[in-house]
Order: C-alpha cells, then structure tokens, then sequence
C-alpha cells in the first residue's frame, strides 16, 4: 500500500511538472500565465471531484482501501487551488492586494472562486489525524462535508469565467451533479444484491 500511495502522490504531480517543463521550454502558448492559471484551476477542480468520487466508487465496488487516497487527492485539490490563486495574485496581479481585492469585490466570478479556495483552507488545515481527534468524528465530517460547497462554487466559477465554449464547466457540473445525487441516493440501492445470484 505505501508502494501504491508513493505512486498516486508522483502521478499526481505530473501536471505540476509539465507546467515546469512547459514554462522552461516555451510550450504554454502565447499567453503562458492564462495557460498556467487555467490549468491549475482545472487540476484544483479535478480533484475535487476525484476527492468526492472516492466514497462512492468504494460502496459500489467494494473496495475500502481506495479510502485511504482519499485524504492525499483532497489534499492535492487544495494544492493546486493555491497554485491558482498564487498564479492570479502574482503573476496576474503581481502582488497587488489592492486591486485583487476590488477584482474581488467587482467581478463576480473572481469572487465565487475566491469562495470556494477560502472554504478549502479549513478542510486542509484539519487533515491530520490529530485534528480529526481534536475535532470528534462527528464535528470533523460536519466540517468536510464544505467541501461540496467549495466544489460548487469552482463550477460556478469556471461557468461565469468562460464567454462561449461552456463544454469543460458543464462536465464538470455534471459530474458533481452526479455526486451530489449519490449523497441523496444510498449507493448499494444502485447495485443488485450480490446474494440473489
């Protein structure tokens, strides 16, 4: 198992590395810091969704190790969410809090995703295993189930982004419309019951 959690944590640096790569080799197209924010804000809102699925692909398939990556893809969601705001506050604003914070206040999906990487701080923060025990068990998944809300909001937030082609935001709210669903609907309702075989 540490074998496999050595393997997911590299493979999920691969797109990190390609940024790497892409800007010392002059591979991000004309504008690299839109490619660069874009991307992170793809890969944030990827495992995101990774994050979400993993609860619900372990009731269906049965396989509860798939849990213990679950902490690490949530973990790197918020990772390459302060990639993009770092990408925004720096290479976007450079470093000008001022008018990140009026960007903040008068663009609306600037500010709904501004939401949604304030809302992942918290869940990050209370990972460890001793803050799970500080918390209670109860408090703590009180607390992560944000993580829905800061999903939402990443959607909403590529949706206000993008001017016409909407294809990428719609799947990815699909997806969580679809995650979502699974919350309301018990998971092993949707699998035939393995004794009447």
């Amino acid at each position: 198992m540490k074998a496999a959690k050595v393997a997911v944590f590299l493979a999920a640096l691969v797109p990190l590395g390609w940024l790497v790569w892409g800007f010392l080799h002059d591979l991000l197209g004309g504008n690299p810091v839109e490619y660069i924010t874009h991307s992170t804000g793809d890969w944030a809102m990827r495992f995101l969704l990774i994050t979400l699925a993993v609860t619900p692909v372990r009731k269906l398939t049965s396989q509860h190790y798939l849990l213990r990556f679950r902490r690490m893809m949530g973990l790197f969601a918020f990772f390459y969410g302060c990639l993009h705001f770092i990408t925004y506050l720096w290479l976007d604003q450079t470093l000008d809090f001022a008018g990140m914070g009026k960007d903040i206040l008068k663009r609306p999906f600037i500010t709904v995703g501004f939401a949604a990487f304030v809302v992942m701080i918290p869940l990050a923060v209370t990972s460890t295993k001793k803050m799970i025990a500080r918390l209670g068990g109860k408090r703590w998944q009180q607390l992560h189930r944000l993580i829905y809300v800061s999903a939402i909001a990443g959607v909403v937030h590529y949706l206000w982004l993008v001017k016409s082609d909407l294809r990428k935001p719609l799947v990815y709210g699909g997806i969580l419309a679809v995650l979502l669903l699974l919350r309301v609907i018990p998971v092993r309702a949707l699998v035939p019951n393995r004794a009447t075989r």
